[in-house]
């Protein structure tokens, strides 16, 4: 008869969660800069990517090529797939000349220059924009979604953990 020795049973495993080491204050500095400097990215897509986006929703349907109207510091920049491009309209009318600047962001494969069309809404001609800008509105709105959702998701996360860390660090304190 073959008997094993007595052996205890193993019991389960708990899991164990060890509290983060101590922070100190350079780590405490990096990770409030970072979260300052992701809160900079999510105004400036507020601020400057968001309004050419809402308006040029407003006039998509009624915007007309405008001859008269001129692209001055126009630029556009690519990185990886993601298109930036700056320009500054200006729309001569009857009261006196439109001048609006526009930030368009938008994704795609794309090598060579852009060429654009200025374009208005003739009942809103302060809502000036550009055909390019009216092309790719839908990758537009989407890009700037993702983009703020993402570095917005980023934010909440990087706070949440930050509580998290900090509750377990004083609980295992005291």
């Amino acid at each position: 008869m073959n008997t094993a020795p007595n052996r205890p049973e193993p019991s389960r495993t708990e899991s164990l969660r060890l509290p983060p080491p101590r922070q100190g204050w350079g780590n405490i500095f990096w990770t409030l800069f970072g979260l300052v400097a992701l809160g900079a990215l999510l105004v400036a897509c507020a601020v400057y990517t968001a309004p050419p986006v809402v308006t040029d929703w407003q006039i998509r349907d009624t915007a007309r090529p405008v001859a008269a109207a001129r692209v001055s510091d126009g630029k556009c920049s690519t990185k990886i797939v993601l298109h930036l491009c700056d320009m500054t309209l200006t729309l001569p009318t009857p009261s006196g000349p439109v001048v609006r600047r526009i930030n368009t962001v938008f994704t795609g494969v794309h090598a060579g220059d852009y060429s654009v069309r200025v374009m208005a809404d003739p009942a809103r001609p302060d809502l000036v924009t550009t055909d390019l800008a009216l092309d790719r509105l839908w990758n537009r709105t989407v890009t700037l979604l993702v983009i703020a959702g993402a570095l917005a998701a980023i934010i909440v996360a990087a706070l949440a953990a930050m509580v998290r860390n900090r509750r377990a660090g004083a609980g295992a304190m005291g």
